[in-house]
C-alpha cells in the first residue's frame, strides 16, 4: 500500500496519484535506516501441537490459513505491517513505515479484535504488546530491532492463555481509551529488573486514548472567542449559513475553544457532531453517519447513489431542521476528510438559504495541504489560526491543572518553557511529572513524541531530509549548512522544501549569523529534537563532522566551542557504536584541540566555569594514555584553585608530573612547587627543582613552559 505524502491515505500499489487528494505518489524509495518509536505486538497460538496431533493435515492447514489471514486483516484495518509470521506466531508493528499518534491505540485495538476473532476459530491465543524505540532497517535488513521488540516477545510468553498484556509504555499512550489491571512486575528474561505489565480488560467504547481536561477555565483565546460568538450570532440573524474553520497544530486548543463556544452557544441552538477519521473501511461519509445516527435517522435514507444526491440530501435535512432552530454542526479533524466529504460541506455553505446553520469545522493546518483554496472566496466562509499561549496564560494554565496540588516554581517555569505555549504539552508534562515519571525532572512524555513524530512521517521524503539535516546545527540553521548535508541530487530543489516546511509551520524564517546565507528556526524546539531523534547514530556523527568542516570555512564568536561540540558529539557516536573504528584516533584529536582552544579562551576571558568545562570535555576524548591529556589538565590548574577545588588541582598535577613528556613533568614541577609555596608550605628544594625544570624547557625550546616558569618566579618576588 503506497502512502500520499500530502494527505497520508492509503492507495493501491501501483498507483501514480493520490485517490483521494490528487497528488502525485513519489516512486518507492529505498528503505533507509531511521530510529523511531513504534508499537509492537506479538500473538501466538496456544495449544497448536495438541491440535495438529488430533487434526488432520490438511484440514489444519486450512483452519490456519483463515486463522493468519484474518489475523492479517485485522492488522492492515488498524495501520498495522505484518513483518514476519513464526510457526504459530505473528509480529506486527504500528509505526512504519508511516507513523500516526495514535499506533499505540491502534494496536492495542489490533490486540482486542485479534483476541475475538482467534476465539471464534475454537482457538486461544497470548498477545503481548509494547512501544519503545527500535532501528528500522534499511534494504536486506530485519524490519525492526531494539530491546522494545524483545519485551513484546517476553510479555506475550508471559500472557495467560486468551489474555493479551501491554506494557508501561503503551499504557501511558492509551491510558484514557482502555481499562487495564496492573500484573504483579514480571521478571523476563534478558531484563535485569522487574518489567511492569497490564492485563487489557476491555477497550472504552469512543474514548479518545488521552482525555483532556475540559473542566479547567479556558485561558487566552479572547478574540478568537469573539471572533466565533460574533459568525454564529451573524448566522442566527440573517439566518444564513457561515463556514467558520478552526486551524491550529495538534493540542494549541482548539477542542478546548470548541468546548467553551458551545457551552454558551449551546442553549440557543441544535448541536450535531461528527468526526473524520484517518483510518479504516468505508470512512468517506463516516462524520455525516455518526450525525445521523445520533438524530436516529437511517443513513442509507440519506446516503444518495452518488456524491450530488447526499450533498442535497443533507442539505435539505439542515434547512429543515434550521427552520426550526439554529443549527451548530461541528466537524473534528477534516484534515483527515476525504475530498468527497469536502465537497459536501462546501456544497452546504454554498447553497443554504434561509437557514441558519453554522459549520464549525475543527482541523490542523494539514488541510490546506489537501486544499489550498478551503474557504477561499466565500462571503460567509472565515477562518482563525491559533496561535501558541503567551508566557503569562501558560502559567495560568499550569495554575489551573495543579488545582490545589503543590509544584515548585523551577519546575513551572520549565514546563512553562519547554511547552513553548502549546497547552496539551503542558498538559502531558505535568501529568508526567506529577505520576513521577520524570524523577521530578521535566522530559517528553511518549504522547508528544508520538504527535510529533507523526507530523513529521507526514513529510515527503526530501522534506524529511531537509529538516533532519536543519535539526544537527540545532534550533537555529541555516541555508547554507543544509546544502552542505544534502545528497547532490536534493540541492537544487532545496529552496522548494525549505519554503514547504515554513508553509507547514515546522520552520520559520529567522537572522542570520553569516552574510549573504539564509536562517531558519524551529517552530518548536521539540520538532527540532524529534527531527535529529529519527537520525541513526552512525548518521549523526557523520552529519556533524560535515557540519564541523562546513562550519570551519566561516568566521563565527566563540567557534572552536561550538565546533568542538559537533566533532564531540561525532566522536561520542562512533565511539559508542564501534570502539575500534580507525578513524577515532584523528576525530579525537581534532574534537580535543578545538575543546582546548574554547576552553583556554574561556578562561581567557575570566569564564573559569566554561573553561574548566570545556578543558575537562577535551580530556575526555582522548585516549587515556594521550600526552595532551596532562597538558590540559596544566591548564585547569590555576582555574581550579580560583573556584576552591585545589584537592583536584594537585591531584592533575600529580598525575602529569608522571607523564612521559619531559616538558609536561617540568611545567608539573613549577606549578607544583608554586601551589606549595602560595600555601605557605615552600619546600627546601623548590630552588633546584625549578632551576632543573627550567634547563628542560630551555632545551626544549618550550616558550610555554618558560612562562610558566617566569610567571612563578615573579609570584614568589611579589609574595616576598
Amino acid at each position: 500500500m503506497a502512502e500520499c505524502p500530502s494527505c497520508g491515505r492509503g492507495n493501491a500499489g501501483d498507483a501514480r496519484f493520490c485517490s483521494h487528494c490528487g497528488s502525485p505518489l513519489a516512486p518507492p524509495e529505498p528503505t533507509r535506516e531511521s530510529r523511531k518509536v513504534v508499537t509492537i505486538l506479538f500473538c501466538d497460538l496456544v495449544g497448536s501441537t495438541a491440535l495438529g496431533e488430533s487434526t488432520d493435515p490438511e484440514a489444519l492447514r486450512a483452519r490456519m490459513r483463515r486463522y493468519f489471514d484474518d489475523l492479517r486483516k485485522i492488522i492492515e484495518r488498524h495501520g498495522g505491517t505484518v513483518e514476519k509470521f513464526v510457526g504459530d506466531a505473528v509480529m506486527a508493528v504500528f509505526g512504519i513505515p508511516v507513523s500516526h499518534e495514535d499506533d499505540a491505540l491502534r494496536a492495542v485495538r489490533a490486540a482486542a479484535e485479534m483476541r475475538e476473532a482467534v476465539a471464534t476459530h475454537g482457538l486461544e491465543a497470548r498477545i503481548g504488546v509494547n512501544t519503545g524505540e527500535v532501528v528500522v532497517g534499511g534494504e536486506g535488513d530485519t524490519l525492526v530491532t531494539g530491546d522494545a521488540v524483545n519485551v513484546a516477545a517476553r510479555l506475550e510468553q508471559a500472557a495467560p492463555p486468551g489474555e493479551a498484556l501491554i506494557g508501561q509504555e503503551t499504557r501511558r499512550l492509551v491510558r484514557d481509551a482502555v481499562r487495564v489491571e496492573a500484573v504483579e512486575p514480571l521478571s523476563l528474561k534478558g531484563k535485569s529488573e522487574p518489567v511492569q505489565a497490564f492485563r487489557l480488560l476491555e477497550l472504552l467504547a469512543d474514548a479518545e486514548a488521552l482525555a483532556r481536561h475540559p473542566e479547567a477555565p479556558l485561558v487566552g483565546r479572547t478574540r478568537e472567542r469573539e471572533r466565533l460568538r460574533r459568525d454564529f450570532e451573524d448566522a442566527m440573524a440573517e439566518r444564513t449559513c457561515r463556514l467558520f474553520t478552526l486551524l491550529g497544530p495538534a493540542g494549541i486548543g482548539k477542542s478546548r475553544l470548541v468546548s467553551d463556544f458551545l457551552e454558551h452557544a449551546g442553549d440557543t441552538a441544535d448541536v450535531l457532531h461528527g468526526r473524520c477519521l484517518h483510518y479504516g473501511e468505508g470512512i468517506t461519509y463516516w462524520p455525516l453517519v455518526e450525525i445521523l445516527v445520533r438524530l436516529g435517522i437511517d443513513p442509507e435514507t440519506v446516503l444518495g447513489s452518488s456524491p450530488q444526491e447526499t450533498q442535497l440530501a443533507f442539505r435539505r435535512l439542515l434547512e429543515s431542521r434550521a427552520s426550526e432552530r439554529t443549527q451548530i454542526v461541528v466537524l473534528d479533524d477534516i484534515q483527515w476528510a476525504e475530498p468527497t466529504f469536502l465537497d459536501l460541506v462546501e456544497h452546504v455553505a454554498d447553497f443554504s438559504r434561509d437557514a441558519p446553520i453554522f459549520l464549525l469545522c475543527v482541523a490542523r493546518t494539514e488541510l490546506l495541504d489537501l486544499r489550498p483554496g478551503w474557504g477561499g472566496g466565500k462571503l460567509n466562509a472565515s477562518s482563525v489560526l491559533l496561535e501558541p499561549l503567551s508566557g503569562d496564560d501558560c502559567e495560568v494554565l499550569i495554575e489551573n491543572l495543579l488545582g490545589d496540588a503543590k509544584l515548585d516554581e523551577r519546575t513551572r517555569d520549565r514546563i512553562a518553557g519547554a511547552s513553548e505555549g502549546n497547552p496539551l504539552f503542558v498538559e502531558e508534562m505535568l501529568a508526567m511529572v506529577r505520576e513521577g515519571g520524570g524523577n521530578g525532572e521535566v522530559v517528553v512524555p511518549p504522547t508528544i513524541h508520538a504527535l510529533l513524530q507523526a507530523r513529521l512521517d507526514q513529510l515527503g521524503l526530501d522534506e524529511r531530509v531537509v529538516i533532519e539535516r536543519g535539526s544537527v546545527e540545532g534550533e537555529v540553521f541555516h541555508r547554507g549548512s543544509v546544502t552542505q548535508l544534502s545528497p547532490d541530487p536534493l540541492r537544487p530543489a532545496l529552496e522548494v522544501h525549505l519554503s514547504a516546511l515554513v508553509r507547514k509551520e515546522l520552520i520559520r524564517p529567522n537572522s542570520s549569523t553569516f552574510v549573504g546565507d539564509d536562517a531558519f528556526r524551529f517552530r518548536h524546539l521539540l520538532i527540532r529534537d524529534a527531527a535529529y531523534e529519527s537520525l541513526p547514530k552512525s548518521t549523526r556523527a557523520e552529519l556533524h563532522e560535515r557540519f564541523a568542516d562546513w562550519l570551519d570555512g566561516h568566521e563565527l564568536v566563540e567557534q572552536d566551542e561550538i565546533l568542538g561540540y559537533h566533532l564531540e558529539q561525532a566522536h561520542l557516536y562512533r565511539k559508542e557504536l564501534d570502539s575500534d573504528d580507525p578513524r577515532l584516533p584523528d576525530l579525537s584529536s581534532r574534537t580535543a584541540q578545538h575543546l582546548a582552544d574554547g576552553g583556554r579562551g574561556a578562561l581567557d576571558r575570566g569564564d573559569v566555569h566554561a573553561g574548566l568545562s570545556l578543558l575537562r570535555r577535551a580530556s575526555a576524548v582522548l585516549p587515556a594514555d594521550d600526552q595532551l591529556r596532562h597538558r590540559l589538565a596544566l591548564d585547569q590548574f590555576w582555574a581550579l584553585w580560583e573556584v576552591g577545588d585545589q584537592q583536584d588541582a594537585q591531584a592533575l598535577v600529580g598525575a602529569a608530573l608522571k607523564a612521559t613528556d619531559p616538558a609536561v613533568r617540568a611545567i608539573a614541577e613549577i606549578l607544583d612547587t608554586e601551589a606549595d609555596f602560595i600555601r605557605g608550605r615552600a619546600a627546601p628544594d623548590r630552588t633546584p627543582r625549578l632551576e632543573e625544570a627550567l634547563s628542560v624547557l630551555e632545551a626544549a625550546g618550550h616558550d610555554e613552559g618558560l612562562a610558566h616558569y617566569w610567571l612563578s618566579i615573579a609570584t614568589e618576588a611579589w609574595f616576598r
